[in-house]
C-alpha cells in the first residue's frame, strides 16, 4: 500500500535536495515521476525546486487557491494512455509543502488511497514565530509517515528545530507568517531563539561577547 509521507526540518536541511536526489533515482530507472511546489517559493523562479548547492528542477506550481487534484488530473489528460487509461506516475513529490492548505493535502492524501501512489512531501515544521504552518499542520494529522530531516544549530551543537528570522541583522519576532525569504532565516536550537546571539546596532549587526 502506499502511503503519504511528511519529511520536515529547519531550514537549510537539506530537505530540497533530498526531493531531488529521489527524482532522479525514478528518472533515472525510467520510471515516470511528478514534481510539485508552491507557487508562492519564487527564490528561483516560480515552479522551480532548488537546492541551496546550485540543484534545480522544474515542477508543477501550485497556488493556495488550486486544487491538486485537477491539476494532477489535467497533467494526465496529456499523458500516455494504455488500455484507454492515464500512466499515473510512479511517485509524487512535494516540495514547500507547509505552503498547502488543509484540503491540498487531503488532496494528496485521496490520492494515495485512490490510486496506490506514495506522494512524499517536504517542508518547514514551524513558522518564524515558532507555530505551524497550515500545511504542515494538516501533514502531522494525516500522513502515515513523518520524518526529521535534521541539521545543527548555527550557535551551538543542538540539533536546530526552529527558524530565525532577521531583519537588518536583528532578530525578528513579529510579522506576517508567510514571507518568502532566503540569508534572512538562521537554523537554531530553540534556546538560541530566545536567546540569539546577534543585537541590533545602529549601522550593522554584531555578535555578542
Amino acid at each position: 500500500m502506499a502511503q503519504l509521507f511528511f519529511k520536515y526540518g529547519a531550514m537549510n536541511s537539506g530537505k530540497s535536495i533530498e526531493l531531488l536526489k529521489i527524482a532522479h533515482n525514478y528518472e533515472e530507472q525510467g520510471k515516470k515521476v511528478m514534481v510539485l511546489t508552491s507557487a508562492l517559493d519564487n527564490r528561483s523562479g516560480v515552479g522551480v525546486v532548488s537546492s541551496r548547492i546550485g540543484i534545480s528542477q522544474p515542477a508543477t506550481p501550485v497556488s493556495q487557491e488550486d486544487s491538486i487534484l485537477r491539476i494532477v488530473n489535467a497533467t494526465l489528460s496529456t499523458t500516455t494512455y494504455v488500455d484507454g487509461r492515464a500512466i499515473w506516475p510512479e511517485c509524487i513529490l512535494v516540495d514547500e509543502a507547509q505552503f498547502l492548505t488543509a484540503q491540498q493535502v487531503a488532496d494528496l492524501a485521496t490520492i494515495v488511497d485512490s490510486q496506490d501512489v506514495p506522494v512524499i512531501c517536504f517542508g518547514l515544521k514551524t513558522d518564524f514565530q515558532g507555530k505551524l504552518f497550515e500545511g504542515s499542520k494538516a501533514l502531522f494529522e494525516m500522513a502515515d509517515k513523518l520524518e526529521e530531516t535534521k541539521t545543527v544549530c548555527q550557535w551551538c551543537d543542538h540539533k536546530a528545530t526552529m527558524n530565525l528570522r532577521t531583519v537588518d541583522g536583528a532578530p525578528t519576532y513579529d510579522g506576517d507568517q508567510i514571507q518568502i525569504g532566503d540569508q534572512e532565516y538562521i537554523s537554531v536550537c530553540r534556546y538560541h531563539y530566545t536567546n540569539p546571539l546577534i543585537r541590533a546596532t545602529k549601522n550593522k549587526k554584531e555578535k555578542e561577547v
